[in-house]
């Protein structure tokens, strides 16, 4: 009886070798297609002639990425501290502002460095002018942060531009000066910020005591909170560990 069960118990490892013979040689074949597979996917992204199509890619996921990052723990912050609402309710609010924020960098990069190879593919010479970088991100700030009603997101971006903006104008203007004399730069350049900063809070304070319809919703909240809210107490409690 023992001597019948050997030529099933040969049939059994035959099978078993067979089998891993052939996961062996699938598993060779499929490495070697990924290894191939990878080995495409290099050549193209290392491409010369591709490289200006693909920094458009790359553009839109940096600017994602980035948007998302700066984005994900202020809202984080702000919304736990300052909104009311349960759990749920928070992080959709957080999600929300997060996803509109990479969503709106990553467009306008996109649109960015679409229209700035446009422009300098179809001009004479082939090459980037300062003309084009204007256009450019003048087409970008209209389809995306300039169109239709404008979220609390677009418009604490655009004001943060804003901001840099000026002081990168002030700068540029003292430095490109010509005939104003060095002594008076000079004398602009070290009072510039002091009375910048002086100008800004003395504005910003004005508007919020009598015209406070018009400052932002974020910055009008954290105002109140600050200002408003810190005339009121009822106890010890209220005045010195918790607001309200």
């Amino acid at each position: 009886m023992k001597f019948d069960t050997l030529p099933q118990q040969r049939e059994s490892v035959l099978g078993y070798g067979r089998n891993q013979g052939t996961l062996y040689w699938n598993t060779l074949y499929t490495l070697i297609l990924v290894d191939t597979g990878q080995k495409t996917v290099e050549s193209i992204v290392l491409d010369p002639q591709l490289a200006d199509l693909l920094a458009i890619v790359k553009g839109a996921r940096n600017g994602f990425t980035y948007g998302a990052k700066i984005r994900f723990p202020h809202a984080l912050v702000m919304v736990f501290l300052f909104r009311s609402g349960t759990l749920r309710e928070k992080l959709q609010i957080v999600l929300k502002a997060t996803f509109q924020h990479a969503r709106n960098l990553a467009t306008f990069a996109t649109l960015y460095k679409t229209m700035l190879l446009f422009l300098r593919t179809a001009s004479s010479d082939s090459k980037e002018s300062s003309s084009h970088t204007f256009l450019a991100g003048l087409v970008g700030g209209y389809m995306v942060f300039g169109r239709g009603v404008q979220s609390s997101v677009n418009q604490q971006i655009v004001i943060y531009v804003f901001a840099r903006v000026v002081l990168a104008l002030a700068r540029l203007s003292v430095q490109k000066g010509g005939a104003i004399p060095r002594e008076f730069r000079e004398r602009v350049t070290n009072n510039a910020w002091p009375i910048f900063a002086a100008l800004s809070w003395a504005s910003v304070m004005w508007l919020y005591r009598w015209h406070p319809e018009t400052i932002q919703p974020s910055l009008k909240s954290s105002m109140k909170y600050i200002y408003i809210d810190s005339n009121h107490w009822d106890s010890f409690r209220t005045l010195i560990f918790q607001n309200k």
